[in-house]
């Protein structure tokens, strides 16, 4: 099964970071990835851009509405993403509890990433995404 573990923070803990060696998280992290690695649990892992060049796109009017970061509302940030192929949820918050991104003002949801065999096979919709994952090898 793939889980999302989706990395968070709030402002805090991101100013908290601003103080940390870069080479030096990136060691941290490099190791903490190096074991999932090694585990064959990693699928894919990414951080985002700073929430201030971003944009959202709010879809309650018609035009939808564009704006720029960053969101005065938001409380913490999604910072990027692990997506793991484990055998359990109890799996994937083992891995997440390992997470080298911890303190005060950090935290990790997990989510199960549906897959396209879940739904129904005979939808003309989903033949075209199962013939779109297999001709570039995502299935």
């Amino acid at each position: 099964m793939k889980y999302m573990l989706i990395m968070r923070a709030n402002d805090e803990a991101y100013a908290g970071m601003a103080d940390v060696d870069f080479n030096e998280m990136l060691e941290t992290v490099g190791k903490y990835n190096d074991e999932m690695i090694r585990a064959g649990v990693l699928v894919a892992a990414e951080g985002l851009d700073d929430a201030a060049e971003g944009v959202v796109v709010d879809y309650s009017s018609e035009p939808p509405v564009v704006t720029d970061g960053p969101y005065g509302e938001t409380k913490e940030l999604f910072g990027g993403f692990y997506i793991l192929n484990v055998a359990s949820k109890e799996e994937a918050i083992e891995w997440a509890k390992r997470s080298p991104m911890t303190g005060p003002g950090f935290k990790t949801e997990i989510r199960r990433v549906a897959t396209i065999d879940e739904f129904p096979q005979d939808n003309e919709w989903i033949k075209r995404e199962r013939a779109w994952r297999e001709a570039t090898g995502q299935l």
